[in-house]
């Protein structure tokens, strides 16, 4: 699962291997040891997007969130994957003054 972010529902079973998080340095050091590590984001949309931006940052590759939030967490993850350079952008432009 390296360099790929998923995102589940509320009520979808983790993985065996999958090790729970619920803070930034937690999350990395799981990262860092190699670990799947999954996240359950809050429920507002707003304070999820975050959460989910900042705990892929750290290494987390599962996200559980509620299904009013996946496809905002999903652009928000994407995002984040092309910064951290796991994936090339989705649009490229190129601003000539």
């Amino acid at each position: 699962m390296e360099g790929m972010t998923v995102v589940i529902g509320p009520g979808d079973p983790a993985e065996p291997g999958w090790a729970e998080a619920s803070s930034l340095p937690e999350a990395s050091a799981l990262a860092r040891e190699g670990r799947t590590v999954v996240v359950t984001l809050p429920d507002d949309e707003t304070e999820a997007v975050a959460a989910a931006a900042a705990f892929a940052w750290a290494g987390a590759a599962v996200f559980r969130t509620a299904a009013g939030t996946a496809r905002s967490v999903r652009q928000a993850l994407d995002m984040t994957e092309c910064l951290l350079g796991r994936r090339p952008p989705a649009l490229t432009r190129r601003g000539l003054a």
